[in-house]
């Protein structure tokens, strides 16, 4: 279970105090999936790091739930965030972030093996079989197109198996035919695993498939 408790969080614009987040509460279930959409600015790219732990909120808490027990995302050092993030969280970004020097396979694969996953090898070939890129698992980025990295980043979200799996913007650089594939894809597979997905979104296609709407607004 992720569960999020009066959350705030602000930024120094110059010499003003920008808030963004504020007093934000929500819970998700196991196998339940959240779409966060609002406005450009109004947090939502906030809201996913700090639910990776990659940014700390101003006010609130985090708890997220693994099969280890639970942990409060917001107050463990860095080293335990980076650490979670590792092994229960999958982050899924609007420009892939593949890494050029590795083929499709490797990108997917780098995950589980970090983790020292028993069945890394043949998870990655499933994986990559279910986004329909098992044929270029030995390729590399810059000869897929942008539908096919999207894909590739997915099934890396995936691989692990993580408690928690976040999609920021998974399908803004996407064509309407790429985009509604990829969110089919997104959807289906973290519901298959039994994974919490939250998607940051500006498409109402893919918050339509999403169990759970959190709309976000700017606050200054």
């Amino acid at each position: 279970m992720l569960r999020v408790n009066t959350l705030s969080k602000s930024f120094i614009d110059g010499d003003q105090q920008v808030r963004v987040l504020e007093d934000l509460s929500f819970d998700l279930h196991e196998g339940a999936s959240l779409a966060v959409t609002g406005p450009s600015g109004s947090g939502k790219s906030t809201l996913l790091n700090i639910l990776a732990g990659m940014l700390l909120p101003d006010a609130g808490h985090v708890w997220l739930g693994q099969h280890s027990g639970e942990t409060e995302i917001s107050d463990v050092n860095e080293r335990a965030r980076t650490k979670l993030r590792r092994s229960s969280i999958g982050y899924i970004h609007q420009f892939f972030n593949l890494i050029p020097t590795l083929t499709v396979r490797e990108n997917v694969l780098l995950p589980a093996e970090l983790n020292k996953l028993a069945d890394a090898q043949s998870r990655t070939d499933e994986l990559l079989e279910r986004v329909g890129l098992l044929q270029k698992a030995f390729v590399y980025p810059d000869a897929l197109s942008g539908g096919q990295q999207q894909r590739v980043a997915v099934a890396r979200g995936l691989v692990l198996k993580p408690a928690l799996v976040l999609a920021d913007e998974p399908t803004g650089n996407l064509d309407q035919e790429n985009a509604r594939l990829v969110s089919e894809l997104l959807f289906t597979a973290a519901k298959e695993q039994n994974t919490m997905l939250v998607v940051a979104t500006h498409s109402d296609y893919v918050a339509g498939s999403a169990d759970q709407r959190l709309h976000l607004a700017n606050l200054d």
